[in-house]
C-alpha cells in the first residue's frame, strides 16, 4: 500500500494521510445535507408534487457519487482530491433548470448524464489534459490564489463574519451572534495550532470548535449515533436514462443543449482549477504540468455519470481538499479515506449534525491564507502577465465562481500578450479558449 501510493517519494505516512482525508471529509460533509435540500427545492413551497425530488434518495445519491469519485481519484489518479456534487451546479440544476426553464428534474438529470459522457470522451482523448497543460504557469498560480480568496470569502460568509450590505454590497456582520463567535474561536484556535506547527492543526481546530459548540449549546448534540434505516434510492435511481430510452424527442431543443453546455463548461473549469490549485499547494506540479491529469479528469467524469444515474447533479472536484492537504495529505490514500467516510456517513448521518458552517468556516479561511502564497511566484513585473493573473484571481470571489474567474483572466491573457508582441508565446489552445469564453459570456452566462 505504501509503495503503491508512493509514501516515501511524497514524504508522507498513514497518520498524515488519514488525518488529511478525515479533514477533507469534515470540511465538505455539509454537502450531504445541503445538496438534498437544494435539489429537492425545500425552500420553495406550493410547487406541483412532481417538481420535488425525494430527499432521502438524493441524500443516498450524494453520498454514493462522492464515494465513487473519491475512490477513483485516490486509486486511479493517486491525488489527495475529493469529489462530490458541486455547489453552484446544484443551484443551477434546481433554480434555473427546474424552476426557471420548467424542465422536469428527470430531464435535468439526463443533461448531467450527457455532460458526464462527453467528459469521458474528452478525457480518454487526452484533450482535457492538453488544455490544462497548455495553461501558462503564472495563470495556474493565479487560479490557485484566486480559489484561496474565493474559499476564504465563503468561510467568512458562512460564519457570519461577512454579510450582505445594501450600501456596500458586503460588510462586517454581527460578531455577537453565538455561531459567529464560535467560528472566530475556531479560527483563533486553528491559527495558534498552525503557528505552533501542530500537524493536523486544521482538523484539530474543527474538532475543538465542535466540542465547545456542543458544550455551550451553539451546536446541537447529535440526535443519534447510528441509523440503519437507509433511505430508498428507487425514486431517482436510473431516472436519467428514461428520456433517452422512452422519449428522446423531448431532448431535442435549445434549452436542453444549454443545460448540457453549462454543466459541461462549469464542471470542466471548476475541476481544472481545483486540480491545479490543490496540486500546486501539495507541490505535485512537475515541469509546469500536472502528472496523471488524464486519470484525475476521467475520475471526475465517471463520478458525474455515476451521480446522474444515482440521482444527483454534477459531481466535481472539491476545493475543500486543500484543507486535507494543509493537514498533511499528499497521496491518493487520503482521497480513499474520504471516500470510505462518505460510505460510512450513510449509517452515521446523525453525527453530521455537529459539523455546522461555524465549525468548518475557520478551516476554509485558514486554507485560503495558505493558498494565496502562490501570489509570490507570479511574475508581477510583466504587466502583460499581471493583468490576466490579477483578473483571474479577483473575479473568483467577486463573481462567486471559479469558472468565471478563469474565463475573464483567460480572455485577457491573449489580448495582453499579443499587445506586448508575444503572440508566438501563447499556446494555440489558449487562443481557442479565448474564443470559447467570449461565446460563453454571450450565449450562456
Amino acid at each position: 500500500m505504501r509503495k503503491y501510493f508512493q509514501f516515501e517519494e511524497l514524504g508522507t505516512n498513514y497518520r498524515r494521510e488519514i488525518i488529511g482525508g478525515l479533514t477533507t471529509f469534515l470540511a465538505m460533509a455539509y454537502i450531504l445535507v445541503v445538496n438534498p435540500l437544494t435539489l429537492t427545492l425545500s425552500s420553495v413551497p406550493d410547487l406541483p408534487a412532481e417538481m420535488y425530488m425525494d430527499y432521502g434518495s438524493v441524500f443516498m445519491a450524494t453520498a454514493l457519487a462522492a464515494a465513487i469519485g473519491c475512490l477513483m481519484m485516490g486509486i486511479i489518479a493517486k491525488y489527495p482530491i475529493a469529489l462530490a456534487p458541486g455547489m453552484g451546479l446544484n443551484a443551477f440544476f434546481a433554480y434555473t433548470v427546474i424552476l426557471t426553464y420548467g424542465i422536469p428534474w428527470q430531464t435535468a438529470l439526463t443533461g448531467v448524464l450527457f455532460s458526464g459522457l462527453i467528459f469521458i470522451v474528452l478525457s480518454l482523448s487526452g484533450l482535457r489534459e492538453r488544455i490544462i497543460n497548455a495553461i501558462p504557469n503564472d495563470l495556474k498560480l493565479a487560479v490557485g490564489a484566486g480559489i484561496g480568496l474565493y474559499i476564504t470569502f465563503i468561510g467568512l460568509q458562512n460564519s457570519g463574519i461577512i454579510v450582505a450590505n445594501e450600501a456596500t454590497m458586503v460588510g462586517l456582520g454581527d460578531l455577537t451572534v453565538p455561531s459567529t463567535l464560535l467560528a472566530i474561536f475556531g479560527m483563533v484556535v486553528t491559527v495558534v495550532l498552525m503557528v505552533r506547527r501542530v500537524k493536523g492543526g486544521i482538523f484539530f481546530g474543527m474538532i475543538i470548535a465542535a466540542v465547545i459548540g456542543m458544550i455551550f449549546k451553539v451546536v446541537e448534540l447529535p440526535s443519534a449515533i447510528v441509523d440503519f434505516n437507509v433511505p430508498s434510492m428507487a425514486p431517482t435511481f436510473g431516472v436519467a436514462l428514461d428520456p433517452i430510452l422512452h422519449d428522446f424527442g423531448s431532448l431535442m431543443n435549445i434549452e436542453f443543449l444549454v443545460i448540457v453546455l453549462t454543466f459541461l463548461f462549469v464542471d470542466f473549469f471548476d475541476t481544472a482549477g481545483t486540480l491545479v490549485a490543490v496540486a500546486t499547494q501539495a507541490r505535485l506540479i512537475k515541469d509546469d504540468k500536472l502528472p496523471r491529469a488524464g486519470r484525475a479528469l476521467l475520475a471526475d467524469a465517471v463520478a458525474t455519470v455515476s451521480g446522474a444515474i444515482f440521482g444527483t447533479s454534477t459531481t466535481t472536484s472539491y476545493i475543500e481538499s486543500s484543507a486535507g492537504v494543509a493537514a498533511g495529505a499528499r497521496s491518493g490514500f487520503a482521497a480513499v479515506v474520504t471516500g470510505l467516510l462518505f460510505l460510512i456517513s450513510i449509517l452515521f448521518y446523525p453525527l453530521l449534525e455537529v459539523i455546522t458552517s461555524a465549525v468548518t468556516a475557520p478551516a476554509l479561511i485558514i486554507v485560503g491564507v495558505l493558498m494565496v502564497s502562490a501570489l509570490g511566484r507570479i511574475d508581477w513585473s510583466k504587466f502583460e502577465i499581471a493583468v490576466p493573473a490579477f483578473l483571474t484571481m479577483i473575479a473568483m470571489p467577486l463573481g462567486y465562481s471559479i469558472a468565471t474567474g478563469i474565463a475573464i483572466g483567460f480572455i485577457f491573457y491573449p489580448i495582453t500578450m499579443v499587445t506586448a508582441g508575444k503572440a508566438k508565446q501563447v499556446h494555440p489552445i489558449m487562443y481557442g479558449l479565448f474564443v470559447i469564453f467570449i461565446l460563453y459570456f454571450i450565449f450562456i452566462a
